[in-house]
């Protein structure tokens, strides 16, 4: 009989955890069995076990819900910390974007012989050698500045 109230008692601790079918069996000797399978040699009942949710214990409802609330706070600094590296990761992408754009134009001042404004007549009026060497320099600065090149 004792055996018998252990393998109860244990199969009730089970609860909620256990989702597979329990089987009651009696040997030839008399003696009453659980398992999770039914005997190949001796017929048997299903058994419904009825335990109590965890959460009626006060300690394992506080246990719970402090688990909860450490896993919701990790979720949150995780999305948290993937939405700024997202943003630094786009940040990265708009700044060598930049970068590239800079240092075509660059290539291109470089090879333009002499620069030239629009007066108010529409006419071109070309700078001098020493502005020129100005606007290229200036460019320079600007590409440096912002590329770090």
């Amino acid at each position: 009989m004792t055996r018998k109230l252990l393998i109860s008692l244990f199969l009730l601790s089970l609860g909620p955890f256990s989702h597979a079918a329990v089987y009651q069996w009696t040997d030839a000797n008399g003696q009453t069995h659980f398992g999770d399978r039914p005997p190949a040699k001796a017929s048997s009942k299903e058994v419904r076990v009825n335990a109590a949710p965890a959460q009626a214990d006060a300690t394992a409802r506080d246990r719970q819900q402090k688990m909860t609330e450490f896993l919701e706070q990790q979720q949150k600094e995780r999305e948290e910390r993937q939405a700024k590296e997202a943003k630094a990761r786009q940040q990265a992408e708009k700044q060598e974007e930049l970068c590239r754009n800079l240092q075509a134009r660059l290539k291109h001042l470089e090879s333009v012989s002499t620069f030239y404004d629009i007066n108010e007549k529409g006419e071109r009026e070309y700078v001098s050698e020493e502005e020129n060497q100005q606007i290229r320099d200036r460019f320079r600065a600007k590409v440096k500045e912002t590329c770090g090149e």
